[in-house]
């Protein structure tokens, strides 16, 4: 029994995908990359069996929506359009899947287990698009003002970014710079830790989030509230998205802007 108790979280562990995470671009060459819209969804991959988030937690899709997926593993992202990550997680996240899942597409950018280069692996993909199974879309990257036009477009009508790519590197399960993701502003994560008090015609309300990111570096956002969340914020032990300039020479985010609640502090299973 104790042995078996010892095994469990590296069982848990062990169910974790290896994956490919983006790099940020900096002007670096692209020259004979492809370029797609980066969709702001949940990460979702099929290892042949289930889907599973992507600290490897089972995600509870119908079995109806699950019907003719191929017996091998696919890498993508769980969408329904722009600007809807909070449907989206709210509709991902239950236990007990609903009909919402219908406005759910699975978007896949990636095939693990195939050699070869990008085409070659997603060509094993091809018998298997239907519906909800959808091959994301690959531009080839004429220049760095073509990719420049592409992400405009993108943002202009509520894009996230965009992800660029060597379609002629093999699968890679970590994080490269062979994928890069570009936007206008950089962002990131963090988690709320405190607040400071509002001050002027703000007092009652929060003045400020601290925060702290990954690396334990902390920090604090005072801008991109409404003022209804003001006056209710985000939760301590909640997960935030943030935008911000550059990094400051104590590696803090320079003029970080609020923009969501990613997760909340009892959504740790799509984290």
């Amino acid at each position: 029994m104790k042995f078996l108790l010892l095994l469990v979280p590296f069982l848990l562990w062990a169910q974790k995908p290896e994956l490919p995470l983006l790099k940020t671009y900096k002007d670096q060459n692209i020259s004979g990359w492809v370029m797609s819209e980066k969709l702001d969804g949940i990460r979702a991959y099929w290892d042949g069996e289930k889907l599973l988030s992507r600290s490897g937690k089972v995600i509870h899709a119908p079995k109806w929506f699950l019907q003719g997926y191929p017996p091998f593993a696919v890498d993508g992202e769980l969408w329904s359009g722009r600007g809807e990550f909070e449907k989206i997680i709210s509709i991902v996240r239950d236990s007990l899947p609903s009909e919402d899942w219908r406005e759910i597409k699975h978007y896949i950018f990636e095939v693990p287990d195939v050699d070869g280069n990008l085409y070659e692996r997603m060509e094993k993909l091809k018998p298997y698009v239907s519906d909800r199974l959808k091959m994301v879309t690959q531009i080839e990257v004429k220049s760095k003002a073509h990719l420049a036009v592409f992400l405009k477009k993108v943002e202009a009508k509520g894009g996230e970014g965009v992800v660029v790519r060597d379609p002629n590197t093999p699968y890679i399960a970590k994080r490269t710079d062979k994928a890069l993701k570009v936007k206008s502003f950089l962002d990131d994560e963090c988690e709320v830790v405190g607040y400071t008090k509002g001050k002027g015609k703000y007092e009652g309300l929060i003045g400020a989030l601290r925060c702290r990111l990954r690396n334990g570096t902390l920090f604090q956002i005072g801008s991109g509230f409404s003022n209804d969340e003001k006056t209710n914020p985000p939760a301590i032990g909640d997960i935030i998205t943030f935008q911000y300039k550059e990094l400051t020479k104590y590696k803090k985010p320079r003029f970080p802007i609020f923009l969501r609640v990613r997760y909340k502090k009892d959504e740790t299973m799509l984290k």
